[in-house]
């Protein structure tokens, strides 16, 4: 085995403390490193919400302490803010729905860090997260494929990764279960064991989204209106609605046919939400944007495949057709409900990841379908 130059990203959680005593036990030269994220780090974590606490910080140090291996913290709060918290308010106040888990893992794991590294001297970048790869680091061509853990995998949120940047990546924990992982960690005299998952936004520690984009955003009421137009209630900001959203909608009166009402499109300039039945969210056809290829070459035809569409949804058969090299347009083979724009259009050969692309756009075709 070639022994690495390894920095470990060490979250102050219990799957990145694991990742890192593989890679050291492997025989590889792991330095340890937490990401201070937080310009205000005492602030953001609230039972399993938020991360990036000094609590997580002083986590991290003690596992490394424990691996035996050297660590340190970088601050990236300031980058942080910049490419992950603006780009979540800005994709909120132009009607999408982002997700700022994939943009963190593109902009500050895979982009800052990566780049960092590699001046530094390492040869990977070992995470946590619940993802494969089908070689060993420095390999070309090497695939991102899903977890063993179904329910743990990540490979949606790291779709956005090219191959360059697989290229030198290290998921050791693709092949175990979380139950796996922590019974390891207690095993190993880790004490973030029995640590909470993190989750939702972790910079929104809360949990109150809406609440946060108010304050980031301002008020600006607008009407929510049905498909023909008639006015049935008002907010105080498109920014807090997403598309398929049910609850919440503060409707002054019920639908004609007595029947829930969902968000069916945001319109930021006019401030309109439509609202609507939920067959009304159906979709046949969906146009992405900025396509990255990790798993195969840029396609010049149509291919069949595979796609997800949100982070915890299932995967839907459809054809991916490239139009010019930053555009790609998807045909479901089957309607899908409540598709929103910002969201990632993640495309896969079986579990394995051929790339990613942003959705911009979505179109129903009932005759296509």
């Amino acid at each position: 085995m070639t022994r690495l130059r390894v920095l470990a990203a060490m979250s102050g959680g219990v799957d990145s403390a694991v990742a890192a005593a593989r890679a050291a036990e492997a025989g590889h030269d792991v330095t340890g490193v937490h990401l201070a994220l937080s310009r205000n780090p005492s602030s953001y974590r609230s039972g399993a919400r938020g991360c990036c606490t000094l609590e997580d910080a002083r986590d991290a140090r003690r596992a490394a302490d424990v691996i035996g291996i050297p660590f340190y913290v970088w601050d990236l709060a300031d980058r942080f803010h910049a490419d992950v918290v603006q780009d979540f308010v800005r994709e909120y106040a132009r009607g999408n729905t982002p997700n700022p888990c994939l943009r963190c893992n593109e902009k500050i794991k895979f982009t800052a860090v990566l780049d960092r590294a590699v001046a530094l001297g390492f040869d990977a970048v070992c995470t946590g997260h619940h993802a494969r790869l089908d070689g060993p680091p420095g390999a070309t061509g090497r695939r991102l494929v899903r977890s063993v853990d179904a329910a743990k995998d990540q490979s949606y949120v790291l779709g956005v990764l090219s191959g360059e940047q697989l290229s030198r990546a290290m998921f050791p924990l693709g092949h175990t279960t979380k139950d796996e992982v922590r019974r390891e960690a207690a095993r190993r005299g880790l004490a973030v064991a029995d640590k909470p998952d993190s989750h939702d936004v972790c910079f929104i520690a809360d949990g109150d989204t809406r609440g946060f984009l108010r304050r980031e955003l301002g008020s600006a009421p607008g009407p929510l209106v049905e498909r023909e137009g008639t006015v049935v209630g008002s907010h105080d900001g498109s920014y807090g609605f997403t598309i398929g959203q049910r609850k919440g909608l503060r409707i002054d009166r019920p639908a004609a046919d007595g029947r829930p009402r969902y968000v069916l499109s945001i319109e930021p300039v006019s401030r309109t939400v439509t609202v609507g039945p939920a067959e009304a969210l159906e979709v046949c056809e969906i146009e992405a944007t900025r396509p990255v290829w990790s798993g195969c070459p840029p396609p010049s035809a149509p291919i069949e495949c595979l796609v997800q569409l949100r982070a915890h949804g299932g995967c839907h058969p459809a054809v991916c057709r490239p139009v010019g090299p930053d555009l790609v347009r998807i045909t479901l083979r089957q309607r899908v409900r409540g598709v929103a724009a910002g969201q990632a259009a993640v495309f896969y050969d079986g579990d394995s990841v051929l790339g990613s692309a942003t959705i911009t756009r979505t179109r129903s075709a009932p005759d296509r379908c």
